[in-house]
């Protein structure tokens, strides 16, 4: 493994598969999150750290780029590597390779350094960026993060519905975790709607 990315090694487990046996997309971005997580702590610069020093990290965007998506018990290896630090944004690579090393999922990602006080972003410090070892991009499809609805399809709410936010959909910094807009969103969506191309922008937080 390239010593500038973090990877780790898992099986798919049954509570993250649907009803085809098949990796759930929330179930992926979980997987994405705790690397990032896992290389973050292990550098010396995770939540307590952050959190002693008044930081935290919020997403701001995704894209993930999907080849195929695993099935139950099979083998994989989820990997990041951050690719560019700018002012009060970080930008992050992920990948998802099956047991042959394929790589099946390609992702791209955004996030703001948030200051715990204000509440406003806060440049990120030579101390935080210095960790971390910059590689190159994935090759992968890079869109604008300012995701704007189609002009050419009419969209409409038929299956959506009105959510109350509760504590179950709550992480550690109080807010809803980026997976779980992503389950509500897929909750909207026919079981059988196949994703192969997934863009997300979060615009605002969702609290209690």
């Amino acid at each position: 493994m390239d010593d500038k990315i973090y990877e780790y090694v898992k099986r798919i487990g049954f509570s993250q598969c649907d009803s085809r046996k098949t990796l759930t997309l929330p179930s992926l971005v979980d997987d994405f999150q705790d690397c990032s997580t896992f290389q973050s702590e292990d550098l010396g610069v995770g939540y307590d750290f952050l959190e002693e020093n008044d930081y935290l990290w919020v997403i701001n965007y995704w894209e993930i780029d999907i080849e195929a998506l695993p099935k139950l018990c099979d083998r994989v290896a989820v990997g990041t590597f951050p690719h560019g630090f700018k002012v009060f944004f970080g930008y992050r690579n992920f990948y998802l390779k099956d047991e042959k090393g394929n790589m099946a999922v390609k992702a791209n990602s955004m996030w703001t350094l948030i200051n715990r006080t204000t509440g406003k972003p806060d440049r990120i410090p030579k101390y935080i960026s210095d960790v971390y070892v910059l590689k190159e991009k994935l090759p992968m499809t890079y869109g604008n993060r300012k995701v704007e609805l189609s002009k050419d399809k009419v969209y409409t709410e038929t299956n959506a519905t009105e959510v109350t936010i509760r504590n179950l959909h709550l992480d550690s910094n109080g807010h809803v975790n980026n997976a779980q807009y992503i389950k509500l969103a897929m909750d909207a969506l026919p079981e059988t709607f196949k994703i192969k191309r997934l863009r997300i922008e979060y615009r605002m937080q969702a609290l209690l």
